[in-house]
């Protein structure tokens, strides 16, 4: 029963994370704020199965961003998953993100000048889609991309402004105009047409970031290559479904990749130049923190590297700090995106276009080789597999992290078939006690990471385990969804973590 479904259920978990604040609309009856909703089981529909988990998705007056297919395909699933409770499961975090997390939805203003008057020709007929992360009322590059890219299976062409299609558009939309603002910079304000209040950031007094932002546009601001490689996942996977080239051709998306571009080559550099001089950085940070994860080395350089061809991430997808700056999951991923992007470019027909595309295509080269000449690495039980991290002087970091991009996700970004054999063998060290980060336990087991510390596994690192399985009798996927299904502590809802000794004991209860 389970088998037609495992891919839905496998990318629910990107669609779960993130919605807390949303605009209540008039009603007689208000609606409730979703955090302290979902945190209980009290008068709730339950499910028929041994857990009897709650229905905790809002009322459909109270839903963000309704969807028709959405809800075919919730119906549709009802009778193949033979499971009640694994179907609530996926009833309450399949639709989550478009039921509390899509903010705002509109059309950018002329210029993008600001709110639009009254007067209909103040706006264009650019989508945009403002997506919250979490308890968060700001919105993060790769955040958003994977809550949308949850719903590549209903994307279908659609002019309609109501349509998933339209979701993506804005969002690839806003996220180029975000990247324009400032490529370094991983977390952005709600855009000015929304009407949305500004969210505060208090770390902004206490890090110090080069180039500066400004905080009335841009939430946060921590360098993470893969940032930049979410916006160009989502671009490929918008042309790839679709073949809708009008957001790529009228919207200055070519003028975003060329500020991609600029902005990773000047991370490409090695930290001395030829004669022994520091090199300039084209982004640094300190901060002011008890956290080691949260500010840099030597001033905020991070710690030296030498020229390998990749490009230095200064803080990994769980926004924490790396140790050795060429972080390989961000550039595998980087690499793979951008030379799918290239495809789109490649159609665009300018001369502007086309040395954007031939700088796309040779520096996607370039960084492959780098990870095949510094990534891997011979361990002594598991033969060659990918380092974690790099700095090209012969230094490396072993482990895994359930964020994604991860080692463990190479194979689902496409990066290298889940048969290669320095993947497979990467795979099965992620997956062991010889990671540092692998939580193991009585209750649950799965990738952990430092931003929560060691003992506690991620049911998205368990995901990811789910769709890069290469076992025939689907009895490795099975077992991960149920015991993501067994660790809900009653909720019915994927938590960020669970510490692998106590269900109870879990981070972000949605």
């Amino acid at each position: 029963m389970l088998s037609g479904v495992w891919l839905l259920l496998a990318i629910l978990s990107l669609a779960n994370y993130h919605s807390l604040i949303w605009a209540a609309p008039t009603l007689d009856k208000p609606c409730p704020r979703y955090d302290e909703f979902s945190k209980s089981r009290a008068d709730k529909n339950l499910s028929k199965g041994r857990h009897q988990l709650p229905l905790q998705r809002p009322r459909e007056e109270c839903r963000k961003f309704p969807s028709p297919v959405l809800e075919t395909t919730i119906t549709r699933l009802r009778e193949k998953i033979a499971d009640p409770d694994l179907f609530r499961l996926f009833e309450n975090a399949y639709p989550n993100t478009l039921d509390t997390a899509v903010l705002w939805t509109g059309f950018a203003a002329k210029d993008d000048a600001g709110p639009p008057s009254a007067s209909s020709s103040a706006t264009t007929d650019e989508d945009l889609a403002f997506i919250i992360t979490g308890d968060i009322n700001a919105m993060w590059l790769r955040d958003s991309a994977n809550q949308i890219l949850s719903y590549l299976p209903l994307l279908v062409p659609s002019k309609s402004p109501k349509s998933i299609a339209a979701l993506f558009r804005g969002v690839i939309n806003l996220q180029s105009r975000y990247i324009k603002i400032t490529p370094y910079c991983h977390a952005f304000q709600p855009p000015p047409e929304s009407n949305i209040p500004l969210g505060t950031n208090y770390a902004y007094t206490l890090n110090k970031v080069n180039p500066p932002y400004d905080r009335s546009k841009t939430f946060d601001c921590k360098w993470e290559l893969d940032s930049l490689a979410s916006f160009l996942q989502l671009s490929s996977e918008y042309y790839n479904s679709t073949g809708d080239m009008r957001p790529f051709i009228k919207y200055k998306w070519v003028q975003t990749v060329e500020v991609i571009l600029d902005a990773v080559e000047a991370m490409r550099t090695a930290t001395y130049t030829a004669d022994g001089h520091i090199a300039p950085s084209g982004y640094t940070m300190t901060g002011q923190t008890d956290r080691a994860t949260e500010t840099t080395s030597n001033n905020g350089l991070g710690n030296p590297v030498k020229y390998t061809g990749m490009i230095r991430s200064t803080f990994r997808p769980s926004d924490d700090a790396t140790i050795h700056q060429f972080l390989i999951p961000s550039n595998m991923m980087f690499a793979r995106y951008l030379q799918d992007a290239s495809v789109i470019m490649a159609k665009i027909e300018s001369q502007e276009a086309e040395n954007i595309n031939q700088r796309m295509r040779t520096m996607a080269a370039e960084i492959r080789a780098g990870i095949a000449k510094h990534g891997i690495i011979h361990h002594h039980l598991f033969g060659p597999i990918f380092a974690f991290e790099v700095d090209g002087y012969g230094s490396h970091n072993l482990m895994d992290d359930a964020n994604l991009p991860s080692l463990l996700s190479a194979a689902l970004t496409g990066y290298v078939s889940p048969r290669d054999e320095v993947y497979l063998n990467t795979r099965l060290f992620a997956l062991s006690e010889h990671n540092p980060y692998w939580a193991h336990g009585p209750i649950f087991n799965a990738i952990g990471g430092p931003h929560l510390g060691p003992g506690r596994g991620w049911p998205l690192a368990s995901i990811v385990r789910v769709m890069t399985s290469a076992d025939g009798t689907g009895e490795e996927a099975k077992a991960e969804i149920m015991a993501i299904l067994n660790t809900t502590d009653g909720l019915g809802l994927i938590h960020e973590s669970i510490y692998s000794h106590d269900v109870k004991q879990w981070s972000r209860h949605w």
